[in-house]
């Protein structure tokens, strides 16, 4: 028994569809269908990649983007064409790490590292997911306010507590595919990328010929960039999710256990992480280009409010920019908060050798859902500070950015480990692109401390 899942083949039962139908949320086998191999569109169907990829847009993002294309406006694209590759490739291994051994991330570091290496580690990720789930949750609140005034904090607790709730009494999977309806919202800053008038020439320049420079300012923007592109929390909830997975379907077991079922699965983590990443990175690309031809274009070249970020939809919008805005970092943060709960619960349940899962009910996992409703209250908490909420927002991913250097070094070991990935450790292409991403993530934020101490 394993985090209080029975493993043995003869102990999975054969479920029919019909009997699928009926099955509580206790259940920990009720099969889900495979959605790396379900033949509908995107918006139908979200797999552990393309849940990933629109999390990875959330309003952390939103806003960093946002402040990115407002200060600097076209020069910082390039880091869009960096980062595609880079967060791809560790959100496969993140994946794949799930797949082939049944475990998430922390529940691997236990099994494979002494508590000196896995403490730290999930420390470092829980006080980041912490601190940008504050940032979102405010942002949230300060949203709402937006739509229909009233009070900001009052709308955040409300959200939070939400939240908290869907996630003890509902599985994410099930409301996730309205709450992503929201995020087309986001796709109003790519109809403003090709409404106003936008110097491709000057863009496309910048987007494959990097500027930058030695100071404190670039450097924590590069940073913030990279941080809120490539997460710690993302690494953690996407092996867990591929784990859920294998778990929720009778007929499938870790790839150590099965590696028949290898080729067939590896490429499904592809298509679907792949296809998750670009569409994340296109929005984030646009969203520079929209905020650089229409804010930094006019002057404003640091966004204080979230009614200045709003700005930015204006062109397609119209007086509705900024309902647009407060529609998309709903629900974009709706998408997102339960993933920073749920990977802190994962990562300390795994740790502590927990019962784990989404798919228990809460009598079952009674310290992961714990940690999912205290890290979300603990978040909320950190709104009383009464910081700005997009500077908030901002700076949270500069932490992120800062933290995900090191789980990184973690996560690549692992990976590389026969003894943990068996006959499935990384190809060599593989391998080069997120030992690659990990010396970027550590390099930007030891350059940035670097420029700290000028």
């Amino acid at each position: 028994m394993m985090n209080g899942f029975h493993r043995g083949d003869t102990n999975k039962p054969l479920l029919t569809p019909a009997m699928h139908s009926h099955l509580p949320k206790s259940d920990p086998h009720s099969p889900t269908p495979d959605k790396g191999s379900t033949k509908v569109g995107i918006l139908k169907t979200l797999g552990p990649g393309l849940v990933t990829g629109a999390a990875d847009d959330d309003p952390s993002g939103i806003a960093t983007y946002s402040q990115i294309g407002a200060s600097y406006g076209y020069t910082m694209l390039w880091s869009m064409v960096l980062t595609y590759p880079l967060m791809a490739a560790i959100q496969e291994i993140s994946a794949q790490i799930g797949r082939v051994t049944g475990h998430g991330i922390a529940g691997n570091l236990r099994r494979y590292y002494s508590g000196w290496i896995l403490y730290p580690v999930v420390v470092l990720m829980v006080v980041a997911n912490v601190i940008n789930l504050g940032a979102d949750i405010g942002a949230m609140g300060d949203a709402a306010h937006l739509l229909i005034r009233g009070p900001s904090l009052v709308y955040a607790a409300t959200f939070a507590i939400v939240c908290v709730l869907l996630q003890i009494f509902s599985p994410y999977e099930q409301y996730a595919r309205y709450l992503k309806w929201l995020c087309l919202a986001l796709f109003a800053y790519v109809a403003t990328a090709f409404v106003v008038h936008v110097p491709w020439k000057t863009a496309l320049t910048a987007t494959f010929i990097p500027t930058m420079h030695f100071s404190v300012v670039f450097a924590t923007s590069l940073v913030a960039v990279l941080g809120t592109t490539i997460s710690p929390y993302l690494f953690f909830w996407q092996a867990q999710e591929e784990v859920e997975l294998e778990r929720a379907n009778p007929k499938q077991f870790p790839l150590k256990r099965k590696p028949e079922e290898g080729p067939s699965q590896l490429h499904r983590i592809r298509v679907d992480t792949y296809s998750g990443m670009a569409v994340s990175n296109i929005i984030a690309y646009l969203i520079i280009v929209a905020t650089a031809a229409t804010l930094h274009a006019h002057g404003i070249t640091d966004i204080q409010s979230s009614t200045q970020a709003a700005e930015a939809l204006r062109p397609v919008s119209g007086k509705f920019a900024s309902v647009i805005f407060s529609v998309g970092i709903i629900g974009t943060g709706m998408l997102a908060v339960p993933i920073f709960a749920g990977s802190a619960a994962y990562a300390i349940g795994e740790s502590l050798k927990w019962p784990v899962g989404l798919n228990r009910a809460p009598l079952q996992a009674r310290g992961f859902y714990t940690v999912v409703s205290l890290a979300t209250m603990i978040g909320l908490g950190l709104c009383l500070m009464h910081v700005d909420p997009i500077k908030a927002l901002f700076w949270s991913a500069v932490l992120n950015g800062v933290a995900a250097g090191p789980i990184m070094v973690f996560m690549m070991l692992l990976a590389s480990n026969k003894r943990v990935m068996g006959q499935f450790t990384l190809s060599i292409g593989l391998k080069t692109v997120g030992w690659a991403a990990t010396m970027v993530m550590l390099s930007a934020a030891v350059g940035l401390f670097a420029t700290w101490g000028k």
